[in-house]
Order: C-alpha cells, then sequence, then structure tokens
C-alpha cells in the first residue's frame, strides 16, 4: 500500500470528503474532473532551475532564501523511487520528491515546494494538505539519515498585478515575451506528529472493498452521481 505526501494531506483539508479519498485512490489519484494543466508543472521545473542557476553564479541562494539560511547550500534532488519510508504501523510506504533540500550546517535540513500560483484566501485553505506534505518529506528524509529538519516553507511564485501597462514593452522580443515573478516565502510549522493518525485513517480506507460514505453536501460525490445516472441512460437500449 503506497501513497504519496501529498495525496495524504488531502484527508487534512477540512471539507475532506471519504468517498472521495477512496474513489481517487482507486483511480490511481486521477480525477476526470479535477484535471491540472501540466503548465503549472513546468513553471516550477524552471523556477527550480533558476534558483539552481543564481546559487551556481553567486555562491548563495536569492535574497528570499538566503535571508534566512545565509549558509544553506542545494543538495541533489532525490530519486522517487529510493526517496520513501515505511511506515511500521500501517505498513504504506510513503512517497514524494521535494522540490529543493537546503543542506544546513551541522547536517540539519530544510524542505522547500515551489508554488506557482497567488497567495490568497484559497492558498490558506489548502495550506494543511501543503503541510502534511511538507512534513511527509522531512520525516522521509529523516528516515534515509540526509539530516535532522530544521524547517519547511513554501515558496509562491506569482505574475504582478495586471492593473496598469508601465514597462510592458521591455518584456517583448523577437523571440516572445516575459513573464516577471514576485516571490512569497511561508514559513510552514514542522509538527511530525500529524502524519501517523493520518496514515491509520488512510489505511482504514484504503483497505475498504466498497466506497465509504460521503461527506454531507459534498460537490464531487454530487457529480459523481450525476455522471452514473448520465451513463445509465446512454447504456439504456
Amino acid at each position: 500500500m503506497r501513497i504519496s505526501a501529498k495525496n495524504l494531506g488531502i484527508l487534512a483539508l477540512p471539507d475532506c470528503c471519504p468517498r472521495c479519498f477512496w474513489m481517487r485512490a482507486k483511480l490511481g489519484w486521477k480525477a476526470p474532473w479535477a484535471i491540472m494543466p501540466g503548465i503549472f508543472s513546468s513553471i516550477d521545473a524552471y523556477s527550480k532551475k533558476a534558483i539552481l542557476a543564481y546559487f551556481e553564479t553567486n555562491g548563495h541562494f536569492p535574497p528570499w532564501i538566503a535571508g534566512r539560511w545565509a549558509e544553506a547550500r542545494p543538495l541533489p534532488t532525490p530519486h522517487h523511487s529510493t526517496f520513501r519510508l515505511t511506515d511500521p504501523e500501517t505498513g504504506i510506504v510513503l512517497t514524494g520528491v521535494p522540490d529543493l533540500m537546503l543542506g544546513l550546517p551541522r547536517h540539519r535540513l530544510a524542505i522547500l515546494d515551489l508554488k506557482t500560483a497567488r497567495y490568497s484566501k484559497h492558498q490558506d485553505f489548502l495550506l494543511p494538505m501543503y503541510q502534511i506534505q511538507l512534513v511527509g518529506y522531512a520525516l522521509i528524509a529523516e528516515s534515509l539519515d540526509m539530516g535532522t529538519v530544521e524547517a519547511l516553507g513554501l515558496i509562491y511564485g506569482e505574475p504582478p498585478p495586471n492593473d496598469h501597462d508601465d514597462g510592458l514593452d521591455a518584456l517583448a522580443d523577437d523571440q516572445g515575451f516575459s513573464m516577471p515573478f514576485k516571490t512569497t516565502a511561508e514559513p510552514i510549522e514542522l509538527d511530525r506528529a500529524l502524519i501517523p493518525p493520518l496514515l491509520r485513517q488512510a489505511k482504514t480506507l484504503l483497505e475498504m472493498e466498497n466506497p465509504p460514505h460521503g461527506r454531507k453536501g459534498c460537490k464531487e460525490c454530487q457529480m459523481v452521481e450525476e455522471m452514473a445516472r448520465f451513463c445509465g441512460k446512454l447504456c439504456q437500449p
């Protein structure tokens, strides 16, 4: 039984629906009504390369990272096949790949995750899921003796507000155009005690042969029921 730290974090969301969680797991964590455009993953990967290139050129991270961890150095990104731990209580294999791992003095670590999004109330709503994701990475790293995790953080990258046109002409050239991104660093509490109860909850749900009851008023459950009725009509002779 295997689950990524991010998918485990779904259980921490205030409106988590057990039935939807079960169905997502049975579908291999792919839902046809929640397709995420691949461009965001591409932007995150490009952002990571830019940050590492800055370090390579200057010998330190940009101020919005180095301001807190002046002595940090980038660590190689671990491969998903090895960056994992098996929970001894539930037997669940916890997986994932962090965006940035920073090596600190005295065998300590900081783990950061990049988000291409405006920091808003909606993002604040997702913080419990992001926290579980990062805490899960911390437990995996420590189980592999990569170091003691000292801090976790989110780095939000967002384009400037679209409220004026001053200077936009300089962003376009013969090849296309560039878009500046503003960064916002959000520290995340490192609470290792959050993970075990969620793993136990995940084990209970994933071992069910039939779906559990959904959360009252869940819109995704309503959508599934509507899809089932629609498919039933299509199958009628």
